[in-house]
This record gives C-alpha cells, sequence and structure tokens, in this order.
C-alpha cells in the first residue's frame, strides 16, 4: 500500500469508530425498542466495517 493508501484506511477507521460510538450512546437515550435495536444493528455494522478496513492493515 502507498502512503496515500494508509492514510486513507486510517481515515475510514477513525470515522467507522466514530459513527460506531454515536450509534451506541444514541441507542442508550431510545426508548423505542423496534428504534434502538435499528440503531444497535447500524453500531453491529460499524463494528464489522471497521474489522474490513482493520484487515487491510
Amino acid at each position: 500500500m502507498t502512503e496515500k493508501e494508509l492514510l486513507y484506511v486510517e481515515d475510514a477507521l477513525g470515522h467507522e469508530q466514530y459513527f460506531q460510538t454515536q450509534c451506541k450512546q444514541t441507542a442508550q437515550d431510545l426508548k423505542n425498542a423496534k428504534l434502538r435495536a435499528c440503531v444497535e444493528d447500524m453500531a453491529k455494522k460499524h463494528q464489522q466495517l471497521f474489522q474490513s478496513f482493520y484487515d487491510l492493515l
């Protein structure tokens, strides 16, 4: 990988961590069970994306 590609992956990792954290925090604040489950699923998806990017390294 080039240095520029590594910087992109690093940036993507940071974004996925941020989105995952935001989803988890938002899910905790939601009272509606269906909506909370949807947001929790989004957090899991961001974790999977993070892992995919991390595996590139």
